[in-house]
């Protein structure tokens, strides 16, 4: 049902906020990672990982800045052990643009502009994650699962809300590791409301924008698919090298395996660390196809990290980015602790 959904048009990017990434680990590591996720961020990435979790409390937090300062982009996070094989999380994400002015009234009922009849407002969307993991009787084997509300508002003219699920898996055999995440397994829903007494339809008309007139929007499941392996090099390094793949069933897109019915988006990564103390990390993301002139080109995203651990405090950094044509890399650091 949901790859015919996708065959017939369903619009694409629905709640892609969601899609950013947190944390400057996994982000340095061009977003892989779905296998190796054993910190509080698995929350987001994969739920299962909360299972590896040995302390009591975890507590993350993350402030990243998009388009030069334009969006900011923040993600706070807490685990609790409930039992020796189960744990529970929460997480809340919002990315927002706050201070954009409204000039709707600029112009008042007799004509004349009155600059002080613009207001300002931000438009912002919020997700909330309520992770449940447990560690299965089979050995390597845990799974989870996210529950997920969804507010979207654009200041005082519409806003959204959403409801959908998460399901994840992961199996370590020796020094093997894999992972699976079903995101927006059932399909997430969003329903909007437009105030159209703020929105003003006749401006719109006026200046050739149409008012909206679907207030459903379907973010359909997507699977990403992780495999990663342990290596040591010499008695104080080791390196893991990964690889994702991220399936969409909402039709092609420009990625590097495409259709009509899902798209397939590779993500590599490779961590080295010394240790276990410091970590150099390295990934690569966005593949696509571009036109250049007569020939097509591949292009893709490279990103860049290093992280430390310190006792129950781990700082990573990661120099990335959110699209392959983007210019305007981010410096994004994360702080992650834990509580006995």
């Amino acid at each position: 049902m949901f790859l015919l959904s996708a065959w017939c048009g369903v619009p694409k990017y629905s709640n892609d906020f969601l899609n950013i990434g947190v944390g400057a680990k996994y982000l340095s590591l061009g977003s892989a990672g779905n296998a190796i996720v054993n910190d509080v961020t698995s929350g987001y990435w994969n739920p299962s990982g909360l299972a590896n979790i040995h302390e009591k409390w975890s507590l993350g937090l993350m402030h990243s800045e998009y388009f030069a300062g334009i969006a900011n982009y923040d993600y706070l996070t807490a685990a609790r052990k409930i039992d020796d094989n189960s744990i529970l999380g929460l997480s809340v994400i919002r990315l927002g643009v706050d201070g954009i002015q409204n000039t709707i009234d600029l112009i008042d009922k007799d004509g004349f502009i009155n600059y002080d009849n613009i207001t300002k407002f931000s438009v912002a969307d919020y997700a909330f994650l309520t992770s449940y993991a447990k560690t299965s009787k089979i050995e390597g084997l845990q799974y989870g699962g996210n529950v997920k509300i969804i507010y979207r508002n654009i200041g005082k003219f519409a806003n959204a809300y959403g409801f959908g699920f998460d399901i994840g898996a992961q199996y370590k055999n020796n020094k093997w590791r894999l992972g699976g995440t079903i995101r927006d397994i059932t399909s997430t829903f969003n329903v909007w409301v437009f105030n159209e007494n703020e929105l003003e339809i006749e401006v719109l008309d006026s200046v050739y924008n149409q008012a909206p007139d679907n207030n459903i929007e379907i973010t359909l499941p997507r699977l990403i698919i992780g495999i990663a392996r342990d290596f040591k090099l010499r008695e104080n390094f080791g390196i893991t090298p990964l690889l994702d793949l991220e399936i969409t069933t909402d039709g092609r897109r420009n990625t590097m395996i495409s259709s009509n019915l899902v798209s397939v988006d590779p993500r590599i990564g490779l961590e080295i660390n010394y240790k276990q103390l410091i970590y150099i990390r390295g990934g690569l993301n966005n593949f696509q196809m571009v036109q250049d002139f007569d020939d097509e080109v591949l292009i893709f995203q490279p990103n860049f990290g290093l992280g430390v651990s310190f006792k129950k405090i781990k700082i990573d950094y990661a120099l990335t980015d959110i699209g392959s044509y983007s210019v305007l890399y981010s410096h994004v650091f994360s702080l992650l602790f834990s509580l006995k």
